[in-house]
């Protein structure tokens, strides 16, 4: 596509040199101005359905970073798009789905880098296809430990095994999981029982937090899974009741069941049961969907609270003003990641000397990561593709709203 554009450019131009001589001063043509160089940043996120309160959050920080970019001079006339595809099927986000947005990504030569998914059993079908391109994605919320981290992570990059294509700014699942085993100890829970959605983030969050809650002498009474498309929990709600647990843990997402599964808890007496999970029940439909039943809930999220960051002042306020609204759980997770990936393609095009960069070399760079300034802080990644700046916040619904309560650095 840019060379078809110069050609366009060279014929144009000697056409007016030509007609100028013919013609003398009678006639002049202006040479055209060159046409601007677009590098898309894929954005796959479910915007969609139950996803779509933190999803589409989630794609404003994307837009924010891109917008923010092309309001700088940039070089050659270079200018950043984004290509944003929703990876939600019928209001839930889809493996299958996210992985043809993926494909479709590919197959635009434009697409240098990817921000997303936002769900880890999406990244899971996502990470093989990504490794075979050599393109570059940085998730701002994925937090399942496997994909990054152990076998489970060497098997996802079938085609290059050494090569990671893959990096995430938030924390994982090994620490998001035993943060929350230790939060739920702190508010004086000693007896949980524990249900998952049976999703690669869900199942694996709520595993860690059995084994830490256990650690730290906890007791658990139970672990079910529920089904996909789950719709009526009583039955195992009763079961549960059964055993007089002071805390039911979820392991999932709103979509997934955790906002029915809470709110079904009134029908079999839990009403004063409290309520634990991770970022998963984090977004604005789980208090929509469990109404009243959202209070004496509590989670934890793999970012920080921006609202409490001086670093994050400036982007809150150009958010606000923008879209008219709050940030999300993950809007700056986002707009760091797109960062990053800007900041690669412009080194690329200043190492090569104004050429754009080849997508292996912007992973190369992203791979290269070190101390950048975001609004969630300085930002690298270790050779996982994990970040280097961990922070986990936890919250509790009360009077119907989602409440700060702490922040915890985990690289502390």
């Amino acid at each position: 596509m840019i060379s078809s554009q110069r050609r366009s450019g060279a014929f144009a131009a000697a056409l007016a040199a030509t007609l100028g001589i013919v013609f003398g001063s009678i006639l002049t043509v202006p040479a055209p101005a060159a046409a601007a160089t677009v590098v898309k940043i894929g954005a796959d996120l479910p915007v969609s359905g139950a996803d779509a309160t933190n999803g589409i959050p989630t794609r404003n920080g994307v837009i924010l970073a891109v917008d923010q970019a092309n309001a700088k001079p940039l070089p050659g006339g270079l200018k950043f798009e984004v290509s944003a595809l929703d990876d939600a099927v019928q209001g839930v986000h889809d493996p299958a789905q996210g992985a043809q947005n993926v494909k479709t990504f590919i197959a635009d030569s434009a697409v240098l880098g990817m921000v997303g998914p936002f769900n880890s059993n999406v990244a899971k079908a996502e990470i093989p296809l990504t490794n075979d391109a050599g393109l570059v994605q940085i998730s701002p919320s994925n937090t399942n430990t496997g994909l990054t981290k152990g076998d489970d992570a060497k098997k996802l990059r079938t085609s290059h095994p050494d090569v990671n294509t893959y990096f995430r700014v938030c924390t994982t699942d090994d620490r998001q999981g035993a943060a929350g085993a230790t939060f739920a100890r702190k508010l004086g829970l000693k007896k949980a029982f524990i249900i998952d959605d049976n999703e690669t983030y869900g199942k694996g969050l709520a595993d860690v937090f059995e084994s830490d809650f256990k650690r730290q002498g906890g007791s658990v009474l139970g672990h079910e899974h529920i089904t996909k498309g789950q719709q009526d929990f009583k039955a195992l709600l009763t079961k549960v009741h059964s055993g007089s647990p002071d805390m039911i843990f979820f392991g999932g997402t709103t979509a997934s069941g955790g906002g029915l599964l809470r709110k079904q808890m009134a029908d079999v007496g839990m009403r004063d049961t409290k309520y634990v999970g991770g970022d998963g029940i984090s977004d604005e439909e789980f208090i929509k969907e469990t109404g009243d039943m959202a209070n004496n809930s509590y989670y934890t999220v793999a970012a920080p609270e921006t609202s409490k960051l001086p670093s994050a002042k400036a982007f809150v306020a150009a958010y606000q003003q923008k879209f008219h609204s709050n940030p999300g759980p993950y809007s700056a997770n986002a707009y760091a990641a797109a960062q990053i990936i800007i900041a690669a393609v412009l080194k690329g095009v200043k190492d090569g000397g104004g050429k754009l960069p080849t997508r292996l070399e912007v992973r190369q760079n992203v791979a290269a990561t070190q101390n950048f300034d975001t609004p969630i802080g300085k930002i690298g990644f270790d050779k996982n593709g994990d970040t280097t700046a961990p922070i986990l916040s936890f919250y509790a619904i009360k009077d119907g709203k989602a409440q700060f309560i702490s922040q915890l650095n985990l690289k502390d």
